[in-house]
């Protein structure tokens, strides 16, 4: 099975229990009694490598873009979706090793476990062969969806692009309206975004939902200057 997977990814591991360790999810402990690592660690350093490897590529590939643009294309590329699909496209689910409850409840092509699978085979081909490989492998797996990840059909909307800037949980922003003004024909909405009680920015707009939009862009305009 390793092989398999090894041929499909264009990577040879020289270490395979970090190859087995990647696709280990923390059910299969329970059917495995002598089995007592899972991939979460591998998950959290896959992570950061996929970060630094797609804010490289975009700032080398879009040298006029802002950062705004930048930090929406990056969270459009490493999101769920996108990273899910990609773990499809290599049928990663086929060699997870899994509980048994997870393997009857469709783990192996649930989005979210593609997605968390995906980053700890980053992280593992990092640690067994550095950053060369896991920049090439990651690289490899976006470039189709790369050329296109600044399009504005591509970027996710500028409120999760917020919380991916801030990178924190999104229900920690909080987002009111503090005012309205003009006729009722014409009503104008003013919205503040804030992070446990700090205001980061503020916007108005006709309706409460472009209000905080613009509150969004604000603060992400704020967060490029500090």
């Amino acid at each position: 099975m390793c092989e398999q997977l090894e041929a499909t990814i264009g990577y040879t591991f020289a270490d395979k229990e970090l190859l087995r360790l990647a696709l280990t999810h923390r059910s299969f402990l329970e059917r495995a009694p002598g089995v007592e690592s899972h991939n979460q660690r591998l998950e959290y350093l896959g992570d950061a490598v996929l970060q630094l490897c797609v804010s490289t590529e975009l700032y080398r590939r879009f040298p006029r873009a802002d950062e705004s643009d930048l930090s929406q294309g990056r969270a459009a590329l490493v999101c769920e979706k996108s990273l899910a699909a990609c773990a499809q496209e290599i049928n990663l689910g086929a060699f997870l090793r899994l509980g048994h409850g997870e393997e009857h409840n469709g783990a192996r092509s649930r989005p979210s476990m593609l997605c968390d699978t995906i980053e700890a085979l980053i992280g593992a081909m990092y640690l067994d062969g550095g950053a060369e490989p896991a920049f090439a492998f990651i690289l490899r797996l976006l470039e189709g969806r790369m050329a296109g990840a600044l399009a504005p059909d591509a970027r996710l909307d500028v409120k999760t692009a917020l919380v991916m800037a801030l990178k924190e949980d999104g229900e920690k922003v909080a987002y009111s309206i503090v005012g309205q003004n003009g006729p009722d024909h014409a009503r104008v909405f003013v919205a503040q975004v804030t992070l446990e009680g700090r205001v980061l920015g503020e916007g108005s707009g006709p309706s409460k939902k472009e209000a905080e939009k613009q509150a969004a862009r604000a603060a992400l305009a704020a967060l490029k200057q500090a």
